[in-house]
């Protein structure tokens, strides 16, 4: 058993130089009955935009506060301790900066000994402790109030998650032992692997009351009142703690192995045995459900001692970095000042992408939509999928009736273009072909002000070709979304070297308004994302038609890490439009991409593929097995060959990209990966990885990253 008093912890408090310091301030207070509370508030002095952490600096003070606590209790001075947050915020969890500057293994394992120490103390000052959540609790903030004896919550926190598998870590200072065993071991699984998982989903308030996380939950108005006044009917007795899931009511002979095969079984199916944080985070929970806190927290120390020395976590915090902050400040944006007011959008037909830009337009910028198509029919199911949506939305709550007839009103279809004579931004979403797109815009041009907006959705077309018959070819930009348009936080800004910086920033601000990440690209075939897809896609068709297996080529992809294998994604993008991007970049670097004309005849399919429930490819349909035959080689390729030549093909691919200015940086390349074709974190975008396989080296004689993104030794 670790004793966590007898460490040297002064090697990583020496990293804390830079930490923005969360300090412990206490007071008393007297409650009702006489007896005193010691209510610790942390607090990093600056307001919620900058939530309280917790570093090797913050939790050494937190420690002395709770080392003088427990003194302070022994001689009877208080009878509990409370701890809670500034306004809004408990704590977002470990102070990352710091842990990803840990310089080695061992320095890791103190990082997580720290924190079992101070939080862990918590359970221990001779008084009951009391953690009253009062805004954001995130990973260590929530381990705070695992720590602790009992918990409040204020009904209108922002978040309570455990993010660390998200991240490429695991609750490391008590949650991955602690929490199994007060809500039960298939709450515990959502809360910290599936969650995790889908997007960094989060638990409101509400919701992780129910769980059981914690016992009481409050409204804002009086929530430390309500809380303070709960506490002291609890340590008096008038207040009754019922958990439902306490230690001695959780099954765990049969449900608790159940419920873990088959976590480990969704796990594999969904995203392969690449990651290792959710593996590990899975053992760690399994093991949860014997033995004591200290060989809990014993664990807890060697796995997240491992994870942080590895090169998944450095990767992730790359990537991290690139989405909260290179996201938000784009690079090449011009200054949002010049942008356009928006108080009118068009959108230029009324199909199934085109009612999805109509509907999130209305949402997020609650201003009048105008769709149109060829005929009023095709209009008219542009208008009921979108007031569907809203019907749907309404449903679940996540609008209310006044917001739904709001957006009912702004929504306007028909076939007279007349009407975008007041638009502001009109966008189309018509058939992928240059032609039509150019017709579309020409008539729209004479109707619409000569300062209004002009943007494509096109996924792989020249912006400039589509733009060459406009009379003013310098307000359109590319704007470019990824299916499912509400779901994909990317959209890729597409400057032509005509575009105006007022255009552009106008693009820019929109895109902000959406609540979507933009990121700022050349004119170039297929942008960033869909001109690295097809790389992956031809290389998936060729040893396809080499004669290599389906099943063999989707296997290959697997150390990649990719959400989707090949074949997978390119049957949920639309064989027709993996089809027709191919040839795109064919027609733009014949010697460098592969296209197959079997794909269209694919592509004619209603089905090309077999899925289980998992949606994983499976085989050829019988109609796709015909369409084949006599099409594919006899020179089947080896897994190890095919993801070679993806990883060669992309490495080398990027470094063009780079040389020809597509975007600023390699930073962008890697950011629309994540965000636009979900990219995972633990390869920090495309990059990084390639710069660790080898593949860097092997096609430029060089790296991406100088000094490469790995994790540490020692």
């Amino acid at each position: 058993m670790t004793n966590y008093d007898e460490i040297d912890f002064s090697p990583i408090q020496a990293l804390a130089g830079d930490e923005v310091v969360t300090h412990s301030r206490v007071r008393d207070i007297r409650l009702a009955s006489g007896r005193v509370l010691a209510l610790i508030t942390l607090d990093n002095g600056r307001d919620h935009t900058r939530p309280n952490t917790l570093g090797p600096a913050t939790l050494t003070e937190l420690g002395e506060t709770l080392t003088g606590l427990r003194s302070r209790a022994a001689a009877g001075e208080i009878q509990a301790v409370g701890i809670t947050g500034k306004q809004y915020i408990m704590a977002a969890g470990a102070d990352l900066s710091d842990i990803s500057q840990v310089g080695s293994k061992a320095n890791a394992k103190l990082i997580a000994q720290l924190g079992h120490k101070v939080l862990g103390s918590l359970s221990d000052l001779g008084v009951p402790s009391f953690a009253f959540v009062n805004g954001l609790a995130l990973g260590g903030g929530l381990e705070i109030a695992l720590n602790s004896t009992y918990r409040t919550v204020d009904a209108s926190a922002a978040a309570v998650a455990l993010p660390e598998v998200f991240l490429g870590i695991i609750p490391g200072w008590g949650g991955a032992y602690l929490l199994p065993n007060l809500i039960g071991i298939e709450n515990a699984l959502e809360v910290v692997i599936s969650n995790p998982l889908k997007q960094n989903r989060m638990l409101k308030p509400q919701q992780a009351f129910e769980y059981g996380i914690f016992d009481a939950i409050f409204p804002a108005a009086n929530y430390l009142e309500d809380s303070l006044r709960w506490a002291d009917g609890v340590l008096g007795g008038t207040v009754k703690v019922d958990r439902k899931n306490e230690p001695g009511k959780i099954e765990r002979l049969t449900k608790w192995p159940v419920a873990i095969k088959m976590a480990r079984g969704m796990l594999e199916s969904r995203i392969g045995t690449v990651p290792a944080s959710p593996y590990a985070a899975l053992e760690l929970l399994d093991k949860a459900k014997s033995g004591t806190r200290a060989e809990g927290f014993a664990r807890e120390d060697e796995a997240l001692s491992e994870l942080v020395a590895g090169d998944q976590f450095a990767a992730s915090m790359y990537a991290f970095d690139l989405v909260q902050k290179r996201a938000k400040r784009p690079v090449g944006a011009p200054d949002k000042a010049l942008a356009k007011k928006v108080t009118k959008v068009g959108v230029l037909g009324a199909g199934l992408m085109a009612s999805q830009f109509a509907l999130l337009f209305l949402r997020r910028l609650q201003v009048p939509v105008v769709i149109t198509d060829l005929d009023q029919a095709r209009v008219d199911k542009g208008l009921a999928y979108i007031r569907d949506e809203i019907a749907k939305l309404e449903g679940k709550g996540r609008i209310d009736a006044d917001t739904a007839n709001k957006l009912r009103a702004l929504l306007h279809g028909t076939t007279d273009k007349a009407e975008y004579a007041d638009c502001d931004f009109v966008i189309e979403a018509v058939f992928e072909e240059v032609g039509v797109k150019q017709q579309v815009f020409g008539e729209i041009e004479k109707i619409i002000a000569p300062d209004a907006i002009l943007a494509t959705n096109t996924s792989s077309l020249s912006v400039e070709e589509i733009g060459a018959r406009l009379e003013h070819p310098e307000r359109l930009v590319g704007f470019h979304f990824f299916n499912p348009v509400a779901v994909m936080p990317l959209i890729e800004i597409v400057k032509t070297p005509r575009t105006t910086p007022e255009a552009l920033s106008t693009a820019f601000v929109v895109a902000r308004g959406l609540g979507k990440n933009a990121v700022l690209t050349a004119d170039a075939p297929g942008f960033v994302v869909n001109r690295l897809l097809a790389k992956v896609f031809g290389e998936a068709a060729r040893a396809l038609y080499e004669g290599t297996p389906l099943l063999t080529v989707e296997k290959a992809f697997e150390p990649l890490g990719l959400p989707m294998k090949p074949f997978q994604l390119i049957d949920l993008v639309g064989w027709k439009v993996a089809a027709h991007v191919q040839d795109t970049m064919v027609q733009a670097f014949p010697d460098r991409f592969y296209a197959n004309a079997n794909f269209h005849v694919l592509a004619e399919l209603p089905q090309v593929v077999e899925k289980d429930k998992a949606g994983r490819v499976t085989g050829w349909t019988k109609d796709a097995q015909k369409a084949l035959k006599g099409a594919v080689g006899d020179t089947p390729a080896s897994e190890a060959e095919i993801l070679r030549r993806v990883q060669d093909g992309l490495a080398h691919e990027i470094r063009l990209m780079l040389d020809e200015g597509v975007v600023p940086d390699v930073e962008d390349i890697d950011l629309c990966l994540i965000l636009g074709a979900g990219w995972p974190f633990i390869d920090g975008g495309a990059s990084p990885y390639l710069d660790r396989e080898g593949a860097s080296e092997r096609v430029f004689g060089g790296t991406f990253h100088a000094p490469a993104i790995r994790g540490v030794t020692g």
